[in-house]
């Protein structure tokens, strides 16, 4: 760059740094913390590379490449962790992505404003519930001596402590997931809604379109932005598996279908002390989920024209 152009963009740099200095001041927090806390630290993924001893610090411990990540691929539980975390992702997406835009479009179809917030209210108080607390309900609930197990032998089911049993982990997670979050969830589809311009509807109805019509072809395209944007956002954290929820409900008899990448890594890193291994497969986790952000965004951009960037 010549020492014109040079003058010249520190010419600009000026003229718009005086013009809103104001937002510059007032956005400097965010780009601090971020700065801080989520980009400073990227440096400390090197341990992953290293044999980290605490005494010696990041720098000074030894270098030893890809060994950890070798000894993650070749490990007796790679398949195990890896599938568990795919398969409760997958559930809760399949499941748990579609459920708070149901009870948006419900909510939204309801005429009676006193019964609209008191589904609002209700579906909403679970997320506010502490996790500890959640979760020992659902253990509770899902013991033989629980009101689930007696819902079921009420209909003739035996009675099982569901937490024991592998098999029953991932419908109790994701149910309970569902049940925490759907009226959350729905918050940002209710408020894409309200921004429809209800002339679509007016010219829908004056069509002969009744509310299933309008729903189908007037509201849902209304929001499918909105779904798109958060459904990428979702995929790309598909091996983001919640690891405080997990931990507070599972334990060693159902490691088979419960343990997934997270808690891995917290058991390696905080329990066992393999700070070096735990940082590679956490490093790992971090690399797909990116790939696959980027990936889900450039085939939403590909297909529907709509991507977060």
């Amino acid at each position: 760059m010549n020492v014109e152009a040079r003058e010249t963009l520190r010419s600009r740099i000026q003229k718009d740094w005086l013009k809103n200095y104001s937002l510059y001041l007032l956005v400097s927090p965010v780009l601090i913390y971020y700065i801080v806390f989520h980009y400073v630290p990227i440096y400390g993924a090197s341990i992953a590379f290293k044999d980290f001893v605490p005494s010696k610090g990041i720098w000074g411990s030894g270098w030893v490449g890809l060994d950890h990540f070798r000894e993650f691929f070749s490990g007796y539980y790679f398949w195990r962790i890896l599938k568990n975390t795919l398969v409760i992702s997958l559930t809760s997406l399949l499941f748990g992505f579609p459920a708070p835009i149901i009870l948006a479009l419900l909510i939204n179809e309801v005429k009676t404003r006193f019964f609209s917030r008191f589904v609002q209210t209700v579906t909403y108080m679970p997320h506010f519930i502490s996790l500890v607390v959640v979760c020992g309900l659902v253990i509770d609930f899902t013991r033989d001596t629980g009101i689930i197990n007696t819902i079921i032998a009420f209909f003739g089911g035996e009675k099982v402590t569901m937490l024991n049993n592998p098999g029953y982990f991932v419908p109790v997670y994701v149910t309970s997931e569902i049940w925490q979050e759907i009226g959350w969830g729905s918050i940002i589809y209710l408020a894409a809604m309200g921004s429809i311009d209800p002339q679509q509807y007016e010219a829908a109805t004056i069509d002969g379109a009744g509310r299933w019509k309008q729903t189908i072809h007037v509201t849902i395209p209304g929001i499918a932005s909105t779904i798109i944007i958060l459904l990428i956002l979702k995929i790309g954290g598909i091996l983001s598996v919640g690891y405080e929820k997990i931990i507070l409900l599972y334990n060693p008899a159902i490691y088979e279908s419960a343990d997934v990448i997270s808690t891995y890594v917290y058991r390696k890193g905080l329990q066992e002390f393999a700070w070096s291994f735990s940082s590679a497969v956490g490093l790992f986790n971090s690399t797909i989920n990116f790939m696959l952000l980027i990936g889900a965004n450039w085939i939403s951009k590909k297909v529907n024209q709509s991507g977060l960037w």
